[in-house]
């Protein structure tokens, strides 16, 4: 099989730009591409004429603070954002989902632009990057423009991103005193594919008050949302095993999920759910604790 049939290799956004408009269609970009070139190859997306690729542009490998922002390159590989010891120490939330994509080889290659790009709505770095509030910086003909990450969705394997539209990056606060992030998963046993449930939380605490927090499950809809129900919940009150009950009973009440005949049952979900909501918050309360 035949997944393209012309392949451009860009240096530069710009050039990236004039390769994808000169391109003959159907054209994509590419990064890591392991989704993209899966789909393709299995059936479930029609074959490319042309793939830019966009592995090469030194600003999207870039990995780095830009004054109180921590700033993750498009096309930086997941396994080098996992084992960035700035990533761990500004978000341990997006290091630790993003050692759960895929298996070693795919972390290798995979890129949390193609992961966020993808638009699933249980992605594990689009799921932690969603907790940490992180804005997408995107480049086209008019320059750049920045939008929060919950704007780059329209359902599920949609983005609202344009025709000739390149995610640059993610930037997201660095971590301030007081503050911590987790994730973590629940997945089949034998697969290293989407999971049944992922859950990703930051918080920032003030002595034994939760002083702010955001919450994050996927898949919890057709698009990435949080669990602003429950963030209330927690949001000004101590993390008591009584402020858990009334939460694990808010995400019962408010989160959607939904069954998938491939993974789980909506009623496993909401089990899980309230699991994962108890270990990630206090793994995330006693981050923030350490550098309170």
């Amino acid at each position: 099989m035949t997944i393209w049939k012309d392949y451009q290799l860009a240096h530069s956004l710009s050039e990236a730009l004039d390769a994808y408009d000169q391109a003959e269609k159907p054209v994509r970009f590419i990064s890591g591409g392991t989704d993209l070139l899966l789909e393709i190859q299995q059936g479930h997306h029609s074959n490319m004429r042309t793939l830019v690729d966009l592995n090469h542009i030194p600003e999207m490998l870039e990995l780095k603070v830009k004054g109180d922002q921590l700033f993750i390159g498009a096309a930086v590989p997941v396994s080098q954002i996992t084992e960035s010891d700035l990533v761990k120490h500004h978000s341990m939330a997006v290091s630790e989902a993003t050692g759960l994509i895929g298996g070693p080889q795919v972390r290798n290659s995979a890129t949390l632009g193609g992961n966020v790009a993808h638009a699933l709505p249980a992605a594990d770095g689009m799921i932690a990057l969603v907790a940490m509030k992180a804005t997408a910086i995107i480049f086209s003909r008019n320059g750049y423009v920045k939008r929060a990450i919950l704007e780059l969705f329209k359902g599920p394997g949609i983005s609202t991103l344009n025709e000739g539209e390149i995610v640059v990056g993610f930037e997201f606060p660095i971590k301030n005193a007081g503050e911590g992030s987790a994730f973590d998963r629940v997945m089949r046993p034998q697969g290293v594919a989407l999971p049944i449930l992922n859950n990703a939380i930051w918080l920032r605490r003030k002595q034994n008050i939760i002083e702010d927090i955001r919450i994050s499950f996927g898949p919890s809809g057709p698009i990435p949302t949080r669990a602003e129900h429950v963030e209330e919940i927690f949001r000004g009150a101590q993390l008591t095993d009584q402020i858990l009950v009334k939460a694990k009973s808010t995400v019962l009440q408010t989160v959607r999920f939904r069954t998938s005949k491939m993974r789980a049952t909506a009623e496993y979900r909401y089990h899980l759910a309230q699991a994962l909501l108890e270990k990630v918050v206090k793994i995330a309360w006693n981050r923030a604790g350490e550098n309170e």
